[in-house]
């Protein structure tokens, strides 16, 4: 006799029957399909898309004299030819968009082969929200600030000072769009490097809180900023955020790489910049490859010495050159310095204009003007 299914067994093998009778169906008759049931187009994809996520291996030539780069058709300055190590093709270095200001540690691949968009032109809007400018109320306001320097340095002029030299505000660019295009060339430049805008100094989780930056841990004392030069320094800060900079363009040079050059005539002991970056003790920095690094506290003890990082954060100051002091030529070409002062309880790093410097003339600073221990041989 045959044994009685429960209902679930016997729905169970109805379902398998149907499966086995469904799967014969479709494995041996093609179904019929009026012209109106056409299948789905497939979506295929690019092959520039698959390149971008697809895994690369860098090629290795037997000889690359026959490298030249993409952009120029030239195989000239082979020393600032990069090869891409994903096309394995060759770019100088000012040649690509952005251009590469400093030959890259590790891999590299071109815009192209990274999917990097081109740096294009800052609008206006752009420029503003870039440097997080600060509106006036009033388009006389705008002027206010120089209106007040000038004023100031009329009444200085009738003082006699035999001591000491005071620090002069700079004069900003009357013209605006000449200020926009003084702040373009610093915002292309920085964009370049991955940089953001920062006109202060920046204290982030894992480095030196601002609690280290103590001016009485200074080994030997540091020298305090008058009340007189806080104030001309503060008026140069609140300029900036009203988008009054100084005149000042970013260029880039094929040797030197970017540089900063005056785009108006500016007096001796003139504030230029305060250096501004990421603050962090010097022990965590002593294999780091930032070529800009500042010393901002010599402590006594080692560990509590700090230095400022512009290689995430920074300002105009991040591209100012230094000279060759070993040569009588690089010394001349010095036209200002770099001086670390006592704010307000706080060390901070601060450029001034050491002679009148001319209208295209280029910035540069002695790198050893402390220590004496950075490698100037090479510089031009």
């Amino acid at each position: 006799m045959t044994p009685a299914l429960s209902s679930s067994s016997s729905s169970a093998a109805a379902s398998q029957r149907l499966i086995r009778c469904t799967a014969s169906l479709w494995r041996t008759h093609a179904p019929h399909r009026s012209p109106s049931m056409s299948p789905p187009p497939r979506k295929l994809k690019l092959m520039a898309e698959i390149m971008v996520k697809a895994k690369y291996a860098v090629l290795e030539r037997d000889d690359y004299d026959d490298v030249r780069c993409e952009k120029c058709l030239s195989g000239d300055r082979d020393d600032e030819l990069l090869l891409c190590d994903k096309c394995d093709k060759g770019f100088h270095m000012k040649c690509v968009s952005p251009i590469v200001a400093r030959v890259p540690i590790g891999s590299w691949l071109c815009p192209k082969c990274c999917g990097q968009k081109r740096v294009r032109s800052f609008s206006q809007k752009k420029i503003i929200d870039f440097f997080r400018i600060q509106k006036c109320k009033d388009a006389e306001s705008l002027y206010l600030s120089a209106q007040a320097i000038k004023h100031r340095r009329r009444l200085r002029s009738l003082v006699w000072q035999k001591k000491r030299r005071r620090l002069l505000s700079f004069l900003p660019s009357e013209d605006p769009d000449r200020r926009l295009k003084q702040m373009g060339s610093l915002a292309a430049a920085l964009t370049t490097l991955q940089m953001e805008f920062s006109d202060d100094l920046t204290y982030l989780p894992g480095m030196a809180s601002r609690s280290a930056n103590q001016a009485e841990l200074e080994d030997g004392g540091m020298q305090v900023l008058s009340k007189e030069d806080i104030e001309t320094f503060e008026l140069c800060r609140t300029m900036s955020r009203r988008g009054e900079c100084a005149p000042l363009l970013v260029v880039f040079d094929s040797c030197e790489g970017f540089t900063v050059q005056a785009d108006d005539q500016i007096k001796d002991m003139t504030f230029i910049a305060e250096y501004t970056g990421d603050v962090d003790y010097l022990t965590n920095r002593e294999h780091d490859d930032c070529d800009s690094m500042m010393t901002l506290l010599s402590a006594k003890h080692p560990s509590r010495s700090l230095v400022i990082c512009p290689d995430t954060h920074g300002n105009i100051a991040r591209f100012i050159n230094g000279i060759n002091n070993h040569t009588p030529e690089g010394k001349k070409k010095q036209n200002c310095k770099c001086v670390r002062y006592n704010v307000k309880g706080e060390c901070r790093v601060i450029l001034v204009a050491i002679r009148d410097i001319a209208k295209g003339e280029r910035l540069y600073y002695d790198y050893n003007g402390y220590e004496y221990e950075y490698p100037t041989h090479h510089f031009l």
